[in-house]
Parts: structure tokens; sequence; C-alpha cells
């Protein structure tokens, strides 16, 4: 903005202010402020997002305002406008708006004088467009494939083939193998900078297996403390000092659609317990020639019979 006062032109910096926006990544809520402003493009997006109660919620509620405003506008046009409508009745009104929008006439009750042509008119192209968005918005919805992977509720420090191994167990919920999975863990914790400065660093996890070509059941994430491992020598009290968290992620197409599909998990330092492994969930069976797999053991850990590292 340019003021002029008798003198120079004086430029002064208006700084809009926006309303903080809620993200939640797993247990830890950011709020941004000041961030860009509001893009109608994003109403698709939100649209996407919402769960089905919300969703079908939302277009129950579009569907009543929309009903509602034109069976307003029939009413006050009065009997000349609809006929056969009856004089001052609000449900007829309502009720010819519901058909007039679904394009459904019964032929008892139609627009008569040129008022109610006109928003009839208008209903009937409100009703065209919605019934395409509402459409498409649906089908969009039940085609998008759902990732259907579960991840076990904790991760276990203990030792595997002699190593020390941070573990966690990912399961495929559908009755067809994923394909092209593959599987990341991070690490966030607080450390200190050369100046004294705390800060989040982010920390990439060897895995032992990074991918598999065909993923049918359950598997075990592990991640060998070696010397070259950032949870070296880390005990439970470092864990909870510098607030550590872990991101765990699957990407993996799903071969019926098919289409990548994603899923994560957040850990804090609550969820690592040291001196625990996974109980075996695979069984032989003799009778199916196959394996059998437990999901419901899949969170179930048993102590080792050793002291574990990071225990201390």
């Amino acid at each position: 903005m340019v003021t002029r006062a008798g003198g120079p032109a004086i430029v002064l910096s208006v700084k809009k202010v926006f309303s903080p926006t809620p993200v939640r990544a797993g247990s830890v809520e950011y709020y941004k402020v000041n961030a860009s402003d509001w893009d109608w493009r994003d109403i698709y997006h939100r649209l996407l997002s919402f769960s089905w109660p919300c969703f079908a919620a939302l277009v129950l509620g579009c569907y009543l305002v929309i009903n509602l405003f034109f069976a307003w506008l029939f009413w006050i046009g009065g009997s000349g406008a609809i006929a056969n409508m009856e004089a001052g009745s609000f449900s007829d009104a309502f009720f010819f708006s519901t058909e007039t929008l679904a394009t459904v006439g019964y032929g008892h009750l139609y627009p008569m004088s040129l008022y109610g042509h006109v928003v009839a008119t208008g209903e009937i192209l409100v009703g065209m467009f919605g019934m395409a968005v509402i459409t498409g918005l649906i089908f969009v919805r039940f085609a998008r494939p759902a990732a259907s992977l579960l991840f076990s509720q904790k991760l276990v420090i203990s030792k595997f083939d002699g190593v020390p191994m941070l573990m966690l167990r990912v399961a495929n919920q559908r009755n067809v193998p994923m394909v092209e999975a593959r599987f990341r863990i991070m690490m966030i914790r607080t450390e200190a900078t050369e100046e004294g400065e705390e800060i989040a660093r982010f920390h990439e996890l060897r895995l032992e297996v990074e991918g598999l070509i065909e993923f049918p059941a359950v598997l075990t994430i592990r991640h060998p403390i070696d010397e070259h491992s950032p949870l070296r020598g880390v005990t439970v009290r470092e864990l909870e000092r510098d607030h550590a968290r872990f991101i765990a992620s699957i990407v993996c197409t799903d071969p019926v659609v098919p289409a990548a599909v994603q899923s994560r998990q957040h850990y804090t330092w609550r969820e690592v317990h040291f001196g625990e492994r996974f109980v075996e969930i695979y069984a032989e069976s003799h009778e199916h020639g196959g394996w059998l797999v437990d999901y419901g053991r899949l969170n179930d850990t048993e102590p080792l019979p050793w002291p574990a590292p990071g225990t201390t």
C-alpha cells in the first residue's frame, strides 16, 4: 500500500496472517501458519481424504440444502408457479424439488409459469452437474486401492544370528501376494550441532532385506546394529532423552488393480522393547502341504534367555 502526505511516498507492507492448519504425523501434530492461500483445486483432494461417514454426511447435507433452497424458490412463487401444488404447502414444493433435481417427473406437479420454468431449469442444471461430480468422487473412492498392510505395534531390539537387530513385523492382509515390495525405516532424534544447537536428525536405517519380488504373508524386517548404525550402543534412557521416533514404510504393487499402494507406521521410543523377540508364527501344514501363518500372534513377543544390548 502506498500513501503520500505532503512528502515522498511511503510503502507499507501488510502481511496477511493465516489461521493454523493442523497436520498430524503419527503422534506428533504440526500447525502450519502463514501458509499459502486456499486453493479451490484442493477441494477434490479434501473430499477424497474424508472418511466414508464424513463423505456420506457431506453429500446428504448438500442434497438437503440444495433441495431446501429450490423448494423455497418454488414456495415463494405460489401455486401459480407449479400446477396442482397446494397453496402454501412447503412439503409439496420440497418433494417437487427432489423430483426436479433428479430429472424425474411424475406428471402430477409441473411448472406452469415462466418463473416456475426458470427455477426448474436452474435446478435441473444443478442436478446434472452435481450428479456428475458425486458419481466421479464415488467411483474414485471405490476404485483406488487400499494398502491392507499391517505393522506390528512394537519394535524390538535383540540379537539375531549373533548380531543386535532392530526388528518389526509387517503383514499383507490381502488374499493375493503383493509384488515389488520396498521397505524403509527412518529414525528421527534430537541431536546437538557443533554450535550447540539442538536439531532433529533424520537417519535412514539400512535393512537386512530392503525389498521382495513377492510379498505373500508376514515378514520380519531387521536393521543390523553394527558399527555403521546410529543405534550402536544406544540405551533406553538415550532414546528417551533424544525423543527418538521411528517411521516404517512399505511401498508395493497390488497385482489385481494393478496400482502402487503405500502404508506407514510411526513409533516412539516407548514402543521400542529391549531384550525381546517376536514369536514364531509360521508352522508347516502337513494337511494342506503349505505353511500356516498365525496373524493373531503378529504382535506377540517373548523375552530372550540372555541379556540384550541397551537395557542398562
